[in-house]
């Protein structure tokens, strides 16, 4: 067993796997016969009428699954890789029902959404208690594995025994994935079926087991209860069902990982490439003027030292972050401070920017071989009367819920097509390559005062309705954006931000990827490690901030951040924090080395990943914490180790569960340059023992296959 100086990992032996590399080694996700011949089971069940997943209540009668519902229209296409299966019902004579059906060949991944729409003259009957999913799975001694959501779970780690006790989540904020997360581990029998709810607004999700089976029922739109207008649409969230071989957790979430980055991601660009690991910075704290958050100390006269100097200093990064107080308030005046209250116009500020200077300094970027993105809120709206006087917003399209928070009702198509236009016309004329996307309220708290106005003025139950048409003009608003950017030369992918992880339900990141996972992320090291545990087995493509601070919106550490904090914030998105021209305790040799050390190895970060130490939460820092990531392909991985603040321990060996048995590694330590070689059965049975004389210290071993 070899020991090195600056590291310690002692990690649990995970599971191997079956499956053939290009070296003859067997490491690969569990993708065989028995989980995709369950992918094909469960297609076929969805796509059977009798056995369609779903339930619903529409007149006073049941429905489960769609059975005795005359089928008038079937559709099935095929692409190689996956199968698509679209097939209509009528119910009544104006109640007609989609299901819209998928299934990867490749992954045996299923998927699904079902829609019911007015196709008559008159109002429908009553449509209620909708389960996106209603369904029955197999297997003995049934758990639940997976992680909370975002601002006070902080993505914090759960396990269930569900023959001990029924699970339930529940989340009506409006932001799907704040407190809950709609992906689950579903562990049953001799595998597991993960799942996940695309819907981006309220949704539930309920888990009861007897000895043999577990029945799970999901619904979104939160007790939805509505007839539904001549012409009206609503849908239920997308359901996402992976099947896996096993019950060992890091196979199941790198199956995972591999099948959404290659079948669930968005693209690039027009073109259609995929988005590879990049690096972001905003100029907003070397402005030397105050910051109350977002960009709204930027300048006409403020950036281009910046620039020149990350251009100079050899730390320039794919993207300028071009955050929130750059627009006029409702009323045609600048904003100085307060970027919250004020949003709704989407009009370039000419006070902070005249003329083209806004569109220059991003040309500037261009020209330096860096996009630019910029932040907009189009779910929010302020001081209505104003927007009405000055922009021809129109006073029906604000939803206040008396508290402050005035909903952008996008749902509504005249809507959606003012916002889209602010939106994009400003994007053209300043030439910026990226759209990013705020929600800093809980349209959960809005939506049901249009239900409630809609039920006075009609007599018709309406509840839900406002929600699940405004989710649907989000989507489509997206969609719109994107479809301008591929049409402009600009990235076709949006950064998706709800106060911080609000929106990362799965069918929202079909259109997006988080460049910040969560806002409570800027501050200690030890929740970016917490994180990091649980969040990246579920979503493999997103950053997090590169600082610590007490709080969110806490000042830079002068003269840069430490490498510890750095290396904690490995991530595919590098959002690079600093204060480049105002701070000149500036350590530029540390943030280069810092960043090129990124640089070298984010290439193994959208790989499989292996969590090789127990969740710790964020007040848990006498733990070492450690993350592998290992490119199967090429047999090269990377080990990351922390020995954490109030640790005592100095020395930790770890056992790597995914290295070929046969065969022998070269080791280099990052930080001593010492090369070692051990073999893969060593590697995997004895563990490498790692030193690190301090807390608060980090390590990296870089492992290649010895040829």
């Amino acid at each position: 067993m070899k020991t090195f100086r600056l590291v310690s990992i002692v990690l649990a032996v995970m599971a191997t796997f079956m499956t053939l590399n290009l070296y003859g080694e067997t490491k690969m996700p569990p993708r065989d016969n028995l989980a995709l011949k369950r992918g094909q089971q469960l297609f076929a069940k969805v796509c059977k009428s009798q056995t369609t997943p779903v339930s619903f209540v529409y007149n006073d009668k049941t429905y489960r699954g769609l059975g005795g519902l005359r089928l008038i229209d079937k559709n099935a296409t095929d692409d190689g890789n996956v199968k698509h299966v679209k097939q209509i019902y009528t119910l009544d004579g104006t109640l007609q029902i989609t299901l819209d059906a998928a299934y990867n060949k490749e992954y045996g991944e299923v998927e699904y959404t079902l829609w019911f729409e007015n196709v008559g003259t008159k109002a429908s009957r009553v449509l209620e208690k909708v389960n996106a999913i209603d369904m029955t799975f197999d297997g003995a001694a049934p758990m639940l594995r997976g992680c909370l959501g975002d601002h006070e779970n902080q993505y914090a780690a759960y396990e269930k025994n569900l023959l001990q006790e029924p699970v339930s989540f529940r989340s009506d904020g409006g932001r799907a994935t704040h407190v809950v997360f709609p992906y689950f581990d579903l562990v049953h029998g001799n595998g597991g079926t993960l799942i996940a709810l695309g819907w981006a607004g309220t949704w539930q999700a309920d888990f009861a087991a007897t000895v043999n089976k577990t029945r799970i029922k999901a619904q979104s739109t939160n007790d939805f209860r509505s007839v539904l207008l001549p012409g009206e649409r609503v849908r239920t969230a997308l359901v996402v069902m992976l099947p896996y071989k096993g019950r060992n957790q890091d196979d199941a979430s790198n199956l995972w990982r591999e099948w959404f980055q290659t079948f669930n991601m968005p693209r690039a660009n027009a073109q259609g490439e995929r988005i590879e690991p990049f690096s972001t910075t905003t100029f907003a704290s070397d402005t030397g003027l105050p910051n109350s958050d977002g960009s709204i100390s930027e300048r006409f006269y403020t950036w281009r030292r910046t620039l020149d100097r990350i251009i100079y200093e050899k730390v320039k990064v794919d993207f300028r972050w071009f955050d929130a107080g750059w627009y006029f308030d409702p009323n045609g005046n600048t904003v100085p401070v307060d970027w919250w209250g004020t949003v709704g116009t989407w009009e370039l500020d000419t006070i902070k920017w005249p003329g083209n200077s806004f569109r220059e300094s991003n040309e500037a970027c261009h020209r330096a071989g860096m996009k630019v993105l910029t932040w907009f809120e189009p779910e929010r709206v302020t001081n209505v009367d104003a927007l009405v006087k000055n922009y021809g917003y129109r006073s029906e399209w604000g939803i206040s819920n008396g508290r402050g928070v005035t909903t952008n009702n996008i749902g509504d198509p005249d809507c959606r097509k003012w916002t889209l236009h602010r939106i994009t016309k400003m994007m053209k004329e300043n030439e910026v390559d990226l759209f990013r996307e705020d929600n800093n309220s809980d349209p959960g708290t809005t939506w049901p005062m249009l239900d409630a106005r809609e039920e006075q003025q009609t007599g018709l139950p309406r509840k839900g309705i406002t929600e699940n048409k405004g989710i649907q003009g989000h989507y489509m608003l997206w969609d719109e954006i994107i479809s301008f950017c591929a049409a402009n030369g600009k990235c076709t992918f949006i950064d998706n931000c709800a106060s911080g992880g609000g929106r990362n339900d799965i069918e929202s990141l079909r259109r997006s990827v988080p460049f910040m996972r969560s806002d409570a992320d800027r501050t200690t090291t030890a929740l970016r490690l917490s994180m990091s545990s649980t969040f990246n087995r579920w979503i493999p493509f997103h950053g997090s901030a590169t600082k610590e601070s007490a709080e969110e919106l806490g000042p830079l550490e002068r003269g840069g951040e430490p490498i510890y904090v750095i290396r904690a914030s490995w991530l595919p998105i590098y959002n690079l924090a600093a204060c480049f021209t105002h701070d000149e305790t500036l350590d530029y040799n540390r943030l280069r080395s810092t960043f090129n050390e990124w640089r070298t190895y984010s290439h193994l970060l959208t790989k499989d990943m292996y969590v090789l130490t127990p969740w710790h939460s964020k007040t848990d820092t006498n733990q070492w914490t450690v993350f592998a990531y290992n490119d199967r392909t090429t047999d090269e991985s990377v080990v990351l180790a922390f020995r954490q603040e109030t640790c005592e321990q100095d020395t930790y060996t770890a056992r790597l569960p995914y290295v070929g048995k046969s065969v022998n590694y070269q080791i280099t330590n990052l930080d001593t340059g010492e090369e070692t070689i051990m073999s893969g059965k060593d590697l995997s049975q004895t563990g490498i023992t790692v030193h690190l004389d301090k807390p608060k210290s980090s390590a990296v071993l870089h492992l290649k296959r010895v040829r």
